[in-house]
């Protein structure tokens, strides 16, 4: 493995706790290190490019940086890396803002953190492969599960954005708490002004189909590709299926027919 690994100052958010010269000398003597930079703001354009180019001239097959949380910047690099032609799935980034200089004071302890973190970095990323990037496709209806005033906003949204929503509720009707309450807090507006109009838009709108009385029982497969059970709770009684029959069985056998999400209703 040829390793190069790189140190941010992030301006004072990480040079004014951590001393980065310090942790930049001991990176370069951890095994596979063929390489280890500092800078002031690796996520700039020259920072970028200094990855690039070392990767060029130095024929590094991994990258770590060390700079802060990967929420922020781990797109960037990897797009850094990609233009250089390795993979940028052997990229890696190691947290010293938020693990370390944010949450410390001491900063010979806050650099013995860095050293840590860095060296368990440059263990990992010798074990990266290289991913590519692949499309599948999904199905795109939604589920929402409960129909309060989250569920009914939730589900008119997208609903509105052209997405078909199931909206399961295992009460009689939807509306949840907030149909109970007579205002709302903090303003007492009228709560049924408020929720009325959208349980009648629920009802109404073309791309939602409402199962009331209904629960969720299993779900499984991935993003995109969900199967789901929802088990349907009987709405009324077959009174030609009730002679001779107490209608209390009668209920409970309705109640244990479990109806796949799609699935034709009876």
């Amino acid at each position: 493995m040829r390793i190069g690994v790189y140190v941010c100052h992030c301006g004072t958010n990480i040079a004014g706790t951590i001393d980065v010269n310090a942790l930049v000398r001991y990176t370069s003597g951890l095994p596979g290190v063929v390489i280890a930079r500092e800078y002031k703001y690796m996520c700039s354009d020259p920072g970028q490019e200094l990855i690039r180019q070392d990767i060029h001239d130095h024929k590094l097959d991994r990258i770590i940086v060390a700079a802060c949380s990967p929420h922020l910047h781990e797109h960037t690099f990897r797009q850094a890396v990609a233009a250089a032609d390795l993979n940028p799935y052997y990229f890696h980034m190691v947290n010293l803002r938020e693990h370390d200089s944010w949450v410390h004071t001491d900063k010979a302890a806050a650099t013995g953190k860095a050293m840590d973190l860095v060296r368990a970095g440059v263990r990992r990323v010798k074990w990266h492969v290289a991913l590519e990037r692949r499309q599948v496709p999904i199905h795109g209806d939604v589920l929402v599960v409960g129909g309060g005033i989250a569920g009914i906003d939730a589900a008119l949204t997208l609903a509105s954005a052209g997405k078909h929503v199931y909206l399961v509720e295992r009460e009689p009707t939807i509306g949840g708490h907030m149909a109970q309450f007579d205002k709302t807090f903090p303003t007492l507006d009228c709560a049924a002004c408020i929720l009325t109009p959208k349980m009648t838009a629920v009802r109404s709108h073309p791309n939602i189909t409402l199962w009331t009385l209904s629960e969720v029982r299993q779900v499984e497969g991935y993003v995109g590709n969900y199967s789901v059970t929802v088990c349907r709770k009987p709405r009324y009684v077959l009174e030609d299926l009730c002679v001779g029959r107490n209608v209390g069985d009668i209920v409970a056998i309705l109640g244990s027919i479990d109806i796949v999400l799609g699935e034709v209703d009876r």
